[in-house]
């Protein structure tokens, strides 16, 4: 990647992202590989007279913890972890693996126990930003290793993920705000509804969303972004679900993913590959079983499956479900050590009913 492309990524995600001020403690965290970007984004910091806080990561260490590790080591929770989501003002994340699947042969038993023992500490993170404490923003850096999982050259997914940020607009900042607005018509219409119905291949799931609060996604946390996403109730999904792409987590491709639920709760799973992952998954705890979060995708620069879930879930006319964990300012109850984001693709042959009223058809709001 170019310098003058390193430098306006970093600029946005400063300045429009997370808004860092003089005087904030911002914690910039990444994987070693994303270093260009990583020192932009320290520079720009530098810049608004805010402290920077530089947190790298090596590739692999976490797969060494998880394998050679007992099990006080993994629950371990280290100042640095703390840090950055009980005192830091903002935290800036930039993701840059380059073996995504180096944790595919780690006991799933052991990742629950590490997942398990940072329950709390996530939870804190979402208290924190729903409150307006803590302001954070994650983006993916173009690697080998995300490039070869996208079935693209690392030239060409570098463009594709630069196109979905928006980087290539003159003004990327104006092109957020108008997605913004266009987000934020759809969340006008559905604010005062109650009832989701959605339809597509194998599928036919209810769920209510009453009185719950649509987020605008909109560049700020999520970079890219573009969905809007609330909280069900939590007992309120109701039907079966085929979701169209893999679930890819833990170094594992969950793929042929089938739920059905009764009363908001998962009472059958199936899944066509690491099935036995999908269902250890489900026992990490109650909420794991429920959902935390449904959004529909608004981003329509993002036109292809990528097996990255921070650009996968906001494709255009998709809608997404999380099992786990939800955020709090969007109402969601739910707790659990996990968000597990998965897709339906409803863009040949689905569609979305509101209070019965068709709101998505084909992958086009019609609203």
């Amino acid at each position: 990647m170019g310098n003058p492309q390193t430098e306006t990524w970093a600029r946005v995600m400063v300045d429009y992202s997370t808004g860092v001020q003089a005087g904030e403690t911002v914690a910039i965290t990444g994987d070693v590989a994303a270093e260009p970007l990583l020192r932009a984004i320290y520079r720009e910091v530098v810049k608004r007279r805010a402290f920077p806080v530089l947190l790298p990561r090596f590739s692999g260490l976490t797969t060494d913890l998880l394998s050679n590790g007992n099990d006080e080591q993994l629950q371990y929770l280290s100042p640095v972890e703390r840090f950055a989501s009980e005192s830091a003002d903002v935290m800036i994340t930039v993701n840059a693996e380059t073996n995504t699947k180096s944790t595919s042969g780690v006991d799933p038993a052991r990742q629950r126990v590490f997942g398990q023992a940072r329950a709390g500490l996530l939870q804190t993170f979402m208290t924190r930003s729903a409150s307006g404490e803590l302001r954070w923003s994650s983006t993916l850096y173009p690697t080998d290793a995300y490039a070869q999982d996208a079935e693209m050259s690392t030239a060409d997914f570098a463009e594709f993920m630069f196109s979905a940020c928006k980087l290539h607009e003159p003004d990327p900042a104006s092109a957020w705000r108008e997605l913004a607005s266009e987000q934020q018509r759809l969340i006008d219409w559905l604010a005062d509804k109650s009832q989701i119905h959605l339809i597509g291949p194998e599928t036919d799931l209810t769920l209510s969303v009453k009185g719950r609060t649509w987020i605008n996604s909109d560049g700020h946390r999520n970079f890219p972004s573009g969905e809007i996403f609330t909280g069900p109730i939590e007992d309120s999904a109701h039907g079966h679900v085929c979701f169209s792409y893999p679930v890819v987590t833990g170094g594992r491709e969950v793929e042929g993913i089938r739920l059905r639920f009764e009363q908001g709760k998962v009472v059958d799973a199936s899944a066509a590959k690491n099935e036995a992952y999908l269902l250890s998954s489900l026992e990490s705890d109650e909420g794991a079983r429920y959902l935390g979060e449904f959004a529909f995708g608004t981003n329509f620069d993002i036109t292809r499956f990528t097996r990255q879930i921070l650009l996968d879930e906001k494709i255009g006319g998709t809608v997404h479900m999380a099992l786990g964990v939800g955020y709090p300012d969007s109402g969601s109850q739910n707790r659990s050590a996990i968000h597990w984001d998965m897709i339906c693709d409803l863009r040949k042959g689905g569609r979305v009913e509101v209070d019965s009223v068709p709101f998505l058809v084909d992958g086009r709001f019609v609203v």
